[in-house]
């Protein structure tokens, strides 16, 4: 009886067009792009199309007490997004305008279901840059970016999400309109609601409005890479980089399963001696990007590594979109799991030695690719799906592997937030206090327990 008073109200708070319950675009939408997550059996979608249509299911779904799940784009990873059982999934990927670009203030308001690049072409075109880029930053949407704090390939240089975010708009579990931060550089008024909000997951409201800070556009960067025999040497000139003080604007690493991928998807000539690439990028501008260059060729080749300097700007983007697109040409392997642990920038080897180590002990295969610069590692587990056991050995070593982040001082979860696929380690990387925290700040948003229940966290059992 309540489902149908929850459809009713919808239909009547709702225009049309904006309310489905067909049963086959429901289990299209009640998935991201987790695995191992079996979805709930969703009760609605409703893909609202402004800020006074989340309001009005929300208002429904407190009246209610009916779960809701916000979406955007669904292209996280760890199943944030997945539908729970009676849910109302409630998706803003219809809330795609950018509704000002303030050139003089460097700064942005957008919507939350534009996606990361054509918010980033369209800043541009008012020469302004927004750096957080994932690699998916062709199909994720800055809500998305927003709710996992998101980072991406350039934040060695630029930082993350968070750090570009002025203020958000928020609608609350009860339909009430919440507006933090400001449009100011600077600012300390009261306790930092912004931050807390990013990185959230959906489970303190649901934003629907950024202002976001942006910087001058940068230049054309030019583009390094260092082919090494060994992950020691690849490794060693990581730490060199870092010793030297330098800030390269992108620091990437592909070992050899990832080297092997994009040689088949991309053609990308790699030989077979080559066990691990790093590539790097300099975007200072003029001469100071040439000597960055050379010195980024001088340690790359002292660590034993064999360099090819991208001239043509045009091969420079080749080898960016090969490492962009890494994680997709794994799927040639089978299914993927793609792990997000992070370690201290001195225990990368321990890292991808332990990963090497964990992918024999399970029989599964294991490419790593990730961020080196900021330690931001994706160990990608590729498996065969018809097989069960080899199925159940790879859910095994997804987790065994961000155990071993955690060995190394590291975290689960970079920047691919915590989801439903590592909800079991949380407690144990931030403590029962911290937990205790967590669950009290999550009442104070949200005290019936309805915006994403069973994400990030379980709720303390009655």
């Amino acid at each position: 009886m309540t489902d149908a008073l929850v459809l009713a109200d919808l239909v009547e708070a709702l225009p049309d067009g904006v309310l489905t319950t067909d049963p086959d675009i429901l289990a299209t939408y009640s998935i991201d792009r987790a695995m191992f997550v079996e979805p709930g059996r969703a009760l609605a979608l409703v893909r609202a199309r402004d800020t006074s249509q989340v309001q009005a299911v929300m208002r429904i779904a407190t009246k209610h007490r009916v779960p809701v799940v916000p979406q955007g784009a669904r292209s996280g990873l760890s199943g944030a997004a997945i539908a729970s059982d009676g849910c109302i999934l409630l998706n803003v990927e219809r809330m795609n305008k950018i509704l000002e670009i303030d050139v003089p203030n460097r700064l942005v308001v957008t919507q939350p279901g534009i996606f990361n690049a054509d918010l980033s072409h369209a800043v541009a075109e008012h020469g302004l840059y927004y750096p957080p880029d994932p690699a998916s930053w062709e199909f994720c949407s800055i809500g998305g970016n927003l709710s996992t704090n998101s980072g991406g390939l350039c934040c060695v240089k630029y930082g993350v999400t968070t750090d570009y975010v002025l203020g958000l708009e928020l609608v609350l579990a009860d339909g009430r309109l919440l507006r933090t931060g400001r449009r100011t550089v600077k600012g300390v008024c009261g306790y930092d609601l912004t931050k807390l909000i990013v990185g959230s997951e959906g489970t303190l409201g649901i934003i629907t409005e950024a202002t976001l800070m942006l910087r001058p556009k940068s230049e054309q960067p030019l583009t390094i890479a260092g082919l090494y025999e060994s992950v020691e040497a690849a490794a060693a000139a990581v730490s060199a980089v870092v010793a030297a003080g330098m800030v390269p604007s992108l620091l990437e690493f592909m070992d050899r399963a990832s080297i092997d991928a994009v040689n088949e998807s991309f053609h990308m000539g790699f030989e077979d001696h080559v066990q691990a690439v790093l590539l790097a990028q300099s975007d200072a501008g003029g001469e100071r990007a040439r000597a960055d260059i050379e010195q980024f060729a001088a340690i790359f080749e002292a660590a034993g590594g064999e360099v090819m300097i991208a001239d043509d700007p045009a091969e420079g983007e080749a080898l960016l979109a090969a490492r962009r697109q890494v994680l997709t040409a794994f799927e040639r392997f089978g299914t993927t799991m793609i792990d997000d642990v992070c370690v201290p920038r001195d225990r990368l080897v321990d890292l991808v030695h332990g990963v090497q180590e964990l992918a024999r002990d399970y029989r599964v295969m294991v490419g790593v690719v990730g961020h080196a610069g900021d330690g931001n590692f994706h160990p990608t587990v590729c498996f065969d799906p018809t097989d069960s056991d080899e199925m159940q050995r790879a859910k095994e070593l997804f987790d065994a592997i961000m155990v071993l982040g955690l060995e190394l001082g590291g975290t689960i979860t970079g920047e691919h937030g915590i989801g439903t696929m590592k909800i079991d380690l949380l407690e144990r990387e931030v403590g029962e206090v911290s937990l205790e925290l967590h669950r009290r700040v999550k009442a104070a948003f949200d005290p019936l327990g309805i915006l994403n229940p069973g994400k990030v966290f379980r709720p303390l059992a009655h």
